[in-house]
C-alpha cells in the first residue's frame, strides 16, 4: 500500500515499532521451553535499524536505536552498549546503501538487509569477546543470526508502507 502524500509522523514510522519491538523482546525472553527448546531471541530491533536507514535517514532513529540497545543489553544482561553500537553500525550501512536500494525488488533488499545483520552481529561478536574475554558460541550467534534474518519479511512490509510517505526523500 502506498501512502504518497501523507505526512511522515514520528510516532507513526518510529515509535510504534519501538513499541512492538520492546513487547516482541519481552515476550521473547519469557523462560518458555518445548521439548527442551526456548524461545528464539532474535535481534527484532536489527529488522528496525535497517528499515529506518531505508525509509528516512533522521536523526531520531539513531537515538531511538541506541535506547532500544541499551533496553536489550539491560534485559538479556549483556554488556552495557554493546547491541546499542551494533545497531547503530548496522543502521549506518543502510543510509550508505540507500541509493544502491532506490527502485531495486526485493532480492536487493533482502541482500543488503543480510549484509547489515552481518555488520551488527560482526560488532556484537567483536564487542562481546572484547567484554568477556573470550568468544561467544559461534553456533549461538549463528542460530540468533538467523532467527534475525527470518525477520526480513517485517523489513519489507516497513519499507513499502513507509517508502513514498517522505516526499523529501524521493
Amino acid at each position: 500500500m502506498s501512502r504518497q502524500g501523507q505526512a511522515l509522523e514520528p510516532w507513526s514510522w518510529l515509535g510504534i515499532p519501538t513499541l512492538c519491538t520492546v513487547i516482541a523482546l519481552v515476550l521473547l525472553d519469557i523462560p518458555f521451553r518445548l521439548f527442551a527448546l526456548g524461545l528464539p531471541e532474535p535481534m527484532v530491533p536489527m529488522a528496525l535499524a535497517f528499515a529506518w536507514g531505508v525509509i528516512r535517514p533522521s536523526v531520531l532513529g539513531p537515538i531511538a536505536l541506541f535506547f532500544l540497545g541499551l533496553f536489550t543489553d539491560l534485559l538479556w544482561n549483556g554488556p552495557l552498549g554493546l547491541w546499542a553500537v551494533a545497531l547503530i553500525a548496522a543502521h549506518g550501512l543502510a543510509i550508505i546503501g540507500r541509493n544502491l536500494m532506490a527502485g531495486q525488488g526485493g532480492a536487493v533488499l533482502m541482500a543488503w538487509y543480510l549484509a547489515a545483520c552481518c555488520l551488527g552481529f560482526g560488532v556484537a561478536y567483536l564487542l562481546a569477546t572484547i567484554a568477556s574475554h573470550h568468544p561467544p558460541s559461534l553456533f549461538a550467534t549463528a542460530w540468533q543470526f538467523l532467527w534475525t534474518a527470518a525477520l526480513f519479511p517485517v523489513v519489507h512490509w516497513l519499507t513499502d508502507r513507509y517508502e513514498d510517505a517522505d516526499v523529501r526523500f524521493r
